[in-house]
This record gives structure tokens, sequence and C-alpha cells, in this order.
């Protein structure tokens, strides 16, 4: 009987081992597959207005859920940006980019 005892522990510890393994490489693969689709939402290389570019995301993502007309210039925002003097300029183009980039990946909404 211990032998068999012996065998069964044997056998289910191969039966975790394997398990675990494969659960670990869908976990990495669904990790990698969930960043590739966040790229979107990550501001261009350069872009100064890193704050404006998630503004647009997150006024694009109201606008939609609020039926408000979808429109970036049309944005209280982009109407009113929260930085003064020549600042204003980069903030509405980082925040234009943001909202439109929403729009192109409105399944990530």
């Amino acid at each position: 009987m211990t032998i068999q005892n012996r065998i069964a522990a044997s056998l289910m510890a191969a039966a975790l081992f394997t398990g675990a393994s494969s659960l670990y490489a869908q976990t990495a693969q669904n990790q990698n597959s969930n960043t590739t689709v966040q790229d979107w939402n990550t501001p261009p290389a350069g872009t100064e207005q890193a704050g404006a570019f998630r503004d647009g995301i997150e006024a694009a993502k109201l606008d939609k859920l609020a039926n408000r007309k979808v429109d970036a210039k049309a944005s209280h925002l982009y109407l009113h940006p929260p930085v003064k003097g020549a600042a204003q300029a980069a903030y509405r183009t980082s925040f234009e980019q943001g909202y439109n980039a929403a729009l192109k990946n409105a399944g990530g909404m």
C-alpha cells in the first residue's frame, strides 16, 4: 500500500506542477497582450504636456458617456485650458492628440 501512496503522491505533484507552469505561461501572455493594448493612451515621446494628453483622453470618455458633441475643440478644457500664456497652444495640441487617440481606440473606453 505504501508504494501505491508514493506513486499517487508523485502523480499528484506532477499534475500540480504542470498546471502551475501552464497557468504562469497563460498569465504572462495575458500581461503582454494587455500592455500592447494600453500603449495608445501613452503620450507620444517628446510631449511636454503629458497631462493635457491624459485630459484629452478623459474628456473624450466623458463626452461619449454624457452623449455630448464628440469634438475636441468643443470641449471645456480645450476652450479654457488650465495653463496660462504661451503654454495654452501646447496644451491644446496635446489635449487634441489625446482626445483623438481615445476616439480612435474607442474599444479601450
